[in-house]
């Protein structure tokens, strides 16, 4: 391990907090420190809170005690020297602002696992730029992603394309930190995006052949969240085409007639989940910092769990879906597949929002935090009660194995885990249908209306059962199938009065008052097995309450077993409840740290 790895694993692994939301000094106010003495620069000791001249690891720890301390709390008096920014109240802002003054080695840089500290770490150090970083990433696409590894069977194939403007993108980035210092922790930091969020320098194929000519004006408003703070859109992943399945098989700029299938990068005789399966594959992989992916029916948290990452479904209404290619808006939700908790919380500060694009977004005022990072404490676990479900659980003997285990461990974190009685209601709730049949066909010709390039031909869904240029097998089932759902039959599901929205609505209503009466934190289960899902419960409970979860990796097979994949832990929650659950999963991670790297997908060589 380098130095620089050292040091930012120190911070982390001794405070067990994110560092997030600093404005750091020029990179050109870094100097080196006279060896063996303390490095005396006024703008790097000025914070020091242990008396020693300089600010350590060591500040750090003394001020990781007082995180959510308030100044009407009767500990304030302790308290109160570490509030850097005087706003009453001890949190990762001033983590943050203690943590940039650290002196970091001048080391090697490690990407494989690097989450957004390190990299920024080593950004603000000048070890790397954003150039550089970028670069590195570029690089392993181009090396590991079309190509079988030796071990392997298969190509990962989970990008579509690659941006041409990353680098100019990274250049500005490096200019702001130049001039500005760290903006904010996206700054510079690669990001992969499933290929249904529109981006203005790429095309948005939703992997579909017959859209290859799909440049749109403008980006997706979560894009331009990103963008806004500081991330390089380094590439656009694939996914299962039009997300219809979990396989992600995709026909992107592929001959007419052929398509490509998406590996986990563990098991690449294995699918990496989908729709988002992509997103999954390049992230575990170490192909881009951090990704985003789309969640109907579990198209962020199945290529989680096949590709040991943490993914969030958001609350619908949370981060807008305009300018991503809709399945079904009933359901539909953007969000965050990282390595991490950490840097998936911090994906999601840059991506929330009200948005007259997205009406649904209004739900969301005055029930957003400043930042999703404050939830990040080792601690949260203490005092919470969770429940389950065992019909949730399954029989799967790895499953039953990582769950049990799982249980074991949030207890000995203060945890209390509770059997479940299912509350009237539960069974329609898991078994109301996804609205990607009855909605499809409607919510997309809103979207090909407002967006889509008119170079494209197939303009409708008709038109794409008919090309040439899709999956095969797929132009009578689904497409032509769903193609034939009328208007009237859509308003009877989806409309205002449709049978799919009062049961949504009613499903959220059931679980609410179940959690309460309970009075539960969270409702907890597998989000699949190894490679396999449970049920299509599983999957549903959240898009069929519209109600957030967050997964989070528990541990992966033996070679005894049938087989090695990972199994992930989801946590579901209340309406807007995406901080709490990330603390939940926070806590969890930190106790477990169940990720492993892809063997086959080490350093470049």
């Amino acid at each position: 391990m380098t130095p620089l790895a050292r040091r930012v694993l120190a911070v982390s692994a001794s405070v067990g907090v994110v560092v997030a939301g600093a404005v750091v000094a020029p990179s050109a106010a870094l100097a080196a420190p006279v060896a063996g003495a303390p490095f005396l620069a006024p703008y790097y000791a000025e914070l020091d809170v242990t008396g020693d001249a300089q600010v350590t690891t060591a500040d750090l720890e003394a001020l990781a005690p007082h995180l959510g301390a308030t100044s009407g709390m009767a500990a304030w008096a302790d308290a109160a020297r570490f509030d850097l920014d005087d706003d009453g109240a001890v949190t990762a802002s001033d983590l943050a602002r203690l943590s940039e003054r650290i002196i970091y080695d001048d080391g090697p840089f490690e990407i494989v696992e690097a989450d957004a500290v390190a990299m920024q770490a080593a950004m603000n150090a000048g070890v790397i730029t954003s150039v550089s970083l970028t670069q590195q990433y570029l690089d392993r696409i181009a090396a590991y992603d079309k190509t079988v590894r030796p071990t392997g069977v298969r190509p990962l194939n989970s990008i579509i394309t690659t941006s041409e403007v990353a680098l100019k993108a990274a250049a500005e980035a490096d200019a702001i930190r130049a001039e500005k210092g760290m903006t904010g922790m996206l700054l510079g930091i690669p990001v992969a995006l499933k290929d249904n969020y529109n981006t203005v320098d790429m095309p948005t194929t939703a992997g579909c052949g017959c859209w290859n000519d799909n440049q749109t004006s403008t980006d997706a408003t979560m894009v331009k969240g990103l963008r806004a703070d500081g991330a390089v859109i380094v590439a656009k992943a694939s996914m299962d085409e039009f997300a219809i399945n979990l396989s992600s098989e995709w026909s992107a700029f592929q001959p007419a007639g052929a398509s490509r299938i998406v590996s986990s990068p563990y098991d690449t005789s294995k699918t990496s989940g989908g729709s988002s399966g992509g997103t999954g594959a390049a992230i575990a992989a170490n192909l881009a910092g951090i990704g985003f992916g789309t969640d109907t029916g579990g198209s962020i948290r199945i290529p989680s769990t096949y590709n040991q990452l943490v993914g969030v479904r958001p609350t619908v209404g949370l981060a807008s879906r305009d300018g991503i290619v809709p399945l079904a808006l009933s359901q539909d939700t953007g969000g965050p597949i990282a390595r991490s908790v950490q840097d998936a919380a911090i994906a999601l500060d840059a991506v929330v929002g009200e948005d007259a694009g997205d009406p649904v977004t209004a739900r969301q005022a005055g029930k957003v935090p400043e930042t999703y990072t404050s939830y990040l404490d080792d601690g949260a676990l203490t005092g919470k009660k969770l429940g389950y479900f065992p019909s949730l659980v399954g029989t799967n003997p790895t499953t039953l194995r990582l769950f049990e285990q799982a249980k074991k461990t949030l207890e000995q974190r203060g945890a209390t885990v509770v059997e479940l009685t299912p509350p009237d209601g539960f069974a329609a709730i898991v078994g109301e249908g996804s609205g990607s049949g009855p909605e499809f066909n409607h919510d997309l010709q809103n979207y090909i209306t407002a967006y889509l390039n008119p170079a494209v031909s197939a303009r409708s869904l008709l038109a794409i059962s008919q090309s040439p240029n899709i999956v095969p097998g797929r132009a009578g089932n689904p497409y032509g199938q769903r193609a034939a759902v009328t208007e009237s039959a859509y308003q009877a599901w989806a409309g205002p009065q449709g049978s799919h929205t009062l049961q949504l609505a009613k499903g959220k209503q059931i679980m609410t008052a179940f959690m309460d009466a309970q009075k539960l934190d969270a409702v907890i289960y597998p989000s699949a097995n190894t490679y396999t899902t449970i049920s299509t419960a599983n999957m549903r409970l959240s898009p069929n309450t519209g109600l957030p979860a967050v997964t989070v990796p528990m541990g992966q097979g033996l070679a005894t077993e049938a087989s090695t994949g990972g199994v992930n832990l989801e946590f579901l929650g209340r309406d807007f409840a995406e901080g709490p659950l990330l603390g939940l999963a926070y806590g969890f991670e930190q106790a477990t740290h169940a990720r492993t790297t892809p063997a086959a997908y080490g350093p470049l060589g």
